[in-house]
């Protein structure tokens, strides 16, 4: 990690005696000058690769397919992943087919492969999903419309994550906001899990610390590299807890909201949050006490449940600081939908993971109250 930690490639390569690379970017980040400076790098390292950059926000297993299709005809032995969550998502199911046989669909659910996918690079465009550490990737099967959740905790991460805030200097000022969000909600659901520990609160924390004290600054000025570096961090602090814990709520109805109306994650898990975490917090108001102090709130004299109250109406100023729209319905969401949402949601089982237990009428209340 680091300013310019992209030129640690040729490192990379050559402890792994690899010299050919399937390269995937999405059509944005492959006109930055931080794409050209990758490839400048590997060039200088003497690095061949094919290059693939049709991916879509929320990819799909077509463009899965198509991806794969350019790797089929070279068969690079590394997959190099420079872009958001979507491009690692891509990235991880390529590798999961490279040396399982397909199709994506397969391997919906947890540990449903064995071998190892191909080695994976990944380097970061967005301070948010944390995809370059986790052990999952979403994919949307276009058949139905639902995303599917792809979970190997040993086998489905990258080998290598390269955290350079280089990378981040071009990221428009809302997706910069949502993948920000994405993070803090990672951290915070991982937080007050069932399943959380000593370790995971330890870096869950950190994260809400990161997270609270740069996220501002990063958003108004993405060039402000060590405010970016501080979220790169975050990112991938969180997703180190949420793949051990487990998600919650938010995560919960916010996928819904992305399968059935296209919203970009990030920015439903953002509209989400208050609500889910208000519903939450009398399952645990000293963890939520915590995240107060975390995110810098003066908590002496206070209650945890009063604490925890400061905590849950920062997250609520902290959307309103970053220009996030308030409500579901500002983000297209219709409200004849929240029944056939409420359903899924609960039949989805956060409640493996959610701290208070949430039937299908407690959710329909929830995506009402957002809406």
């Amino acid at each position: 990690m680091g300013i310019e930690a992209h030129r640690k490639l040729p490192d990379i390569l050559g402890e792994w005696q690899k010299k050919q690379l399937l390269l995937l970017s999405d059509d944005g980040v492959a006109e930055t000058d931080f794409f050209a400076q990758v490839q400048a790098v590997l060039k200088q390292a003497g690095a061949t690769y094919e290059i693939f950059t049709q991916i879509e926000p929320e990819p799909s297993d077509k463009t899965v397919q198509k991806a794969f299709a350019v790797f089929e005809a070279v068969k690079p032995p590394a997959i190099l992943a420079v872009g958001g969550g979507s491009t690692m998502d891509v990235a991880k199911a390529v590798g999961i087919l490279a040396t399982n046989k397909g199709p994506i669909h397969r391997y919906a659910g947890a540990h449903t492969f064995s071998n190892p996918p191909l080695p994976l690079i990944a380097m970061p465009t967005t301070a948010g999903t944390g995809s370059e550490l986790s052990h999952s990737c979403v994919i949307t099967d276009t058949s139905s419309g639902l995303k599917m959740s792809i979970r190997n905790a040993v086998l489905n991460r990258a080998k290598v994550a390269i955290l350079d805030p280089l990378g981040l200097k071009t990221l428009p000022v809302d997706v910069a906001a949502y993948a920000g969000m994405d993070a803090f909600v990672h951290a915070l659901e991982s937080y007050v899990s069932l399943k959380a520990n000593p370790i995971t609160d330890a870096v869950n924390l950190h994260a809400i610390e990161l997270i609270a004290a740069n996220i501002r600054p990063f958003v108004s000025n993405r060039s402000n590299l060590q405010a970016g570096l501080n979220m790169l961090c975050a990112a991938s602090l969180a997703a180190m807890g949420f793949s051990n814990t487990g998600a919650g709520n938010v995560h919960c109805m916010a996928r819904i909201v992305g399968s059935f109306f296209h919203a970009s994650h990030g920015l439903s898990n953002a509209v989400c949050l208050p609500h889910a975490a208000r519903f939450n917090l009398k399952a645990n108001p000293e963890k939520f006490a915590r995240v107060a102090t975390a995110m810098g709130l003066v908590t002496d004299g206070l209650t945890a449940m009063e604490a925890g109250k400061l905590a849950v109406e920062a997250m609520r100023q902290l959307n309103r600081d970053l220009g996030i729209p308030q409500r579901l319905r500002d983000i297209g969401v219709s409200k004849d939908k929240i029944p056939e949402m409420a359903q899924l949601a609960f039949e989805a089982d956060y409640n493996r993971w959610n701290p208070r237990y949430t039937t299908a009428e407690d959710f329909d209340r929830l995506f009402n109250q957002a809406y």
